[in-house]
């Protein structure tokens, strides 16, 4: 049966990746719905070719957008409004939602299309992150496939038996579940970003523009200054918490700057798996697509003669203090993820708009995270409301936060 998909944040590079990867195998699946925030020509674009029954776009853009459609007899369905996304993603047209949506935003569709039963493949943070096991455990009632495209998620999944794939599948984690396939420990890589070579004390003068520009991957902006900083690395240690049920004393970070393996999976005999492939997202988004079988994604196959050496070393704590950041609120638990994401979201703007010099942002964060109280999670109203609070706060601080006095130690969180 051909699977129907929403597209959630069409126009990012997700997006376009998860439709490269949609167009090679038009006997398994059909674009049904796409969304967007503000590129209303790119997603008139994409309407006109793949005829989606549903289609978003902010409400800001909607006229445009729909006097651009007018007399061209579409069977598209053009929806704005703060509920749109939500009501696509509950539609009985729907069958499978790919949510790629940068911030908070993505965080209501998320929990409705896993509360509707549907299988969503999230590659935005936001959700795993902020919602934690509320997400999880709407998903196991409702029956909903939970799978992470996130290339280093991804990644441990696939070097997991298969009936411990299903559990994490089907939201059915439990603390014992990796224990009991033997499994001791993950291990995430992270590339390093452009700054890895970079002495600290220059970390105080660089760009918006350097920052984005990452060695190996293709990404917009926000994540790839978090990639720099290491917050990237940091968020998918939280999430890798909450997709396995593992403390986050059992997942490790380490610098492999080839991203060529994009995660380790170690066992109680000493083995240590790996998934090796090129850094592309067409891989991870077609494996979840097709999971638990395995279709073409269209990427080059990995050629490790030409790779040559692999290289991987700890990271360094005072290069990267987002990460330690993350690892404390990893522990935390609670509201503590959906403060620390909030405000290290405002911190990257006022870094991209030239507000905020580059370590200021670990700063920003830190400062937000010791003045919040962290609570248990509980609902949806709650955690929008926590990201809101941090959000206002991170603005406050701004302009009292300097650019690279970083502070050492654990927060009051």
């Amino acid at each position: 049966m051909v699977q129907r998909i929403a597209l959630l944040g069409a126009t990012g590079s997700i997006g376009a990746s998860a439709l490269e990867v949609i167009a090679r195998h038009p006997d398994r699946f059909k674009v049904a719905a796409l969304t967007a925030h503000q590129q209303d020509e790119r997603l008139h674009d994409l309407i006109r070719r793949y005829q989606p029954a549903y289609a978003a776009i902010d409400t800001e853009r909607s006229g445009r957008l729909r006097m651009a459609l007018a007399g061209q007899e579409l069977p598209t369905r053009l929806l704005d409004g703060p509920q749109a996304l939500e009501e696509i993603v509950r539609s009985d047209d729907i069958d499978v939602v790919i949510t790629g949506i940068v911030g908070a935003v993505g965080l209501g569709p998320t929990l409705a299309a896993v509360s509707a039963g549907k299988r969503v493949l999230i590659a935005n943070k936001e959700p795993l992150v902020m919602l934690g096991s509320l997400l999880m455990a709407a998903a196991q009632t409702a029956g909903a496939t939970v799978l992470s495209i996130d290339s280093e998620h991804n990644a441990v999944f696939q070097c997991l038996p298969e009936s411990t794939q299903q559990r994490i599948a089907g939201a059915e984690m439990t603390d014992n579940t990796l224990a009991a396939a033997n499994v001791t420990a993950v291990t995430l890589t992270a590339s390093g970003g452009p700054f890895l070579r970079m002495p600290a004390e220059e970390l105080a003068r660089v760009s918006p523009a350097q920052a984005a520009a990452h060695p190996n991957w293709q990404m917009g902006q926000k994540i790839s200054v978090d990639s720099a900083s290491l917050m990237n690395k940091g968020l998918e240690l939280i999430e890798a918490c909450v997709l396995f049920g593992l403390p986050s004393c059992q997942v490790n970070i380490l610098i492999h700057p080839q991203s060529i393996v994009h995660s380790l999976v170690e066992f109680s005999d000493g083995s240590v798996l790996a998934q090796m492939a090129n850094p592309d997202m067409r891989i991870p988004i077609a494996n979840a697509l097709a999971y638990p079988e395995r279709i073409a994604s269209g990427a080059p196959a990995l050629q490790l003669q030409a790779v040559g050496a692999l290289e991987f070393e700890e990271p360094d704590p005072v290069r990267f203090p987002c990460l330690r950041l993350a690892k404390d609120v990893a522990r935390a638990g609670g509201t503590a993820p959906a403060i620390l994401n909030a405000a290290n979201e405002i911190a990257v703007a006022a870094f991209s708009a030239r507000q905020l010099l580059f370590p200021g942002i670990a700063e920003l964060v830190e400062r937000v995270l010791q003045r919040l109280p962290v609570e248990s999670v509980i609902s949806l109203d709650q955690v929008v409301a926590v990201d809101q609070m941090a959000r206002n706060l991170a603005k406050e601080l701004i302009s009292s936060v300097g650019g690279g006095d970083q502070k050492a130690g654990a927060g009051k969180y």
